[in-house]
């Protein structure tokens, strides 16, 4: 589960009723959420909060680095509250559903010095594609 709201207080965050509905909606484990949908769950819980609220919203949490924006396909960007954790996603290649997983092991070391080309490596992204239970039983 993320901590994402408890992230935020300890920031000593302005937690306007805005942006706690925001937090509210990203909380939880495997959220993946675009904008929109992130938009469409938060006005069931706050009806007057516009769509450019939820947006400016999350561009705040990506920069405070308490949100992070992925893009694991040429869909819209998702936002993701596990940020304090180090991960990787693992996309179903026909819906799009996406988990975290946590795979043992360093992609970081794994590169070896050859395929390099003189960079600094400072982050990796890997992401794990296939198909997922409820689309391989469909």
């Amino acid at each position: 589960m993320s901590d994402l709201l408890e992230r935020l207080r300890g920031r000593g965050w302005r937690m306007t009723a805005q942006r706690r509905v925001v937090a509210e909606v990203l909380d939880g484990e495997h959220v993946h959420l675009t904008a929109d949908e992130v938009h469409a769950r938060a006005v069931k819980l706050l009806p007057e909060i516009s769509r450019a609220t939820v947006y400016n919203t999350l561009g705040e949490l990506v920069t405070l680095g308490e949100v992070l924006e992925v893009s694991t396909d040429r869909r819209a960007k998702r936002y993701d509250p596990n940020a304090h954790r180090p991960h990787q996603h693992l996309v179903c290649a026909r819906c799009g559903a996406i988990r975290d997983v946590h795979p043992v092991g360093n992609p970081l070391a794994d590169l070896p010095d050859t395929e390099r080309f003189g960079f600094t490596i400072s982050d990796v992204e890997v992401t794990y594609r296939g198909t997922c239970p409820n689309c391989a039983a469909g």
